[in-house]
């Protein structure tokens, strides 16, 4: 990897912990990530929280900014997670899996896959409509600018604190648009190699 590229990651947590959808959780990874999110060389663009894993898509610039920035967001979950929890000890169940995003298709196909990625697993237990599409209080959802249309009445006020930096590589910031915007109603594909 060199250059600017967009990574797809996953982030588990060890089987034990309480879940990171917990709204207490939520509102603290917010503040935590929003100090962080974007460092030089490294940029977390998107997120979304599961209840043992979180999705992030990040921008890198090489190899070694890639692990050195998953490195920190890693022990800001890790902090977060024990400060709403009271727990303490390791939270983490193993090293981060990253994917290279290279074209613009699969930009896009990680994107829904990660803003949408409750509704997934909502609709692998049969408990989502297709009527509802609302977005995911616990991802960056409320940040992504390509929704349809009909969901720009719904974004975040421009002044509130953003909890994710703004993408910078042409992929992520336009490419990936050639396959069409997002629509919250959709049921995301699985993305290989990046996790559940």
């Amino acid at each position: 990897m060199s250059g600017d590229c967009s990574v797809q990651v996953t982030l588990r947590v060890k089987a034990y912990r309480p879940s990171l959808r917990d709204g207490r959780f939520v509102r603290e990874w917010r503040r935590s990530l929003a100090e962080a999110c974007e460092r030089g060389s490294f940029r977390v663009a998107h997120y979304s929280l599961q209840g043992d894993h979180a999705h992030l898509i990040v921008e890198a610039h090489g190899k070694v900014a890639l692990a050195c920035g998953m490195k920190s967001i890693g022990a800001r979950l890790a902090c977060a997670l024990n400060r709403t929890s009271g727990g303490s000890g390791p939270v983490l169940d193993g090293r981060y899996h990253h994917r290279s995003l290279r074209t613009p298709r699969e930009v896009r196909r990680a994107l829904a896959y990660v803003l949408l990625n409750a509704r997934r697993h909502l609709a692998k237990r049969r408990r989502v409509a297709r009527a509802v599409a609302k977005l995911d209080p616990a991802s960056s959802a409320r940040w992504f600018d390509g929704w349809r249309p009909e969901v720009a009445s719904r974004l975040p006020d421009a002044s509130e604190r953003r909890e994710v930096a703004r993408a910078r590589s042409w992929l992520l910031r336009v490419g990936w648009r050639r396959h069409g915007l997002v629509d919250p109603g959709e049921l995301p594909r699985e993305v290989a190699a990046a996790g559940g």
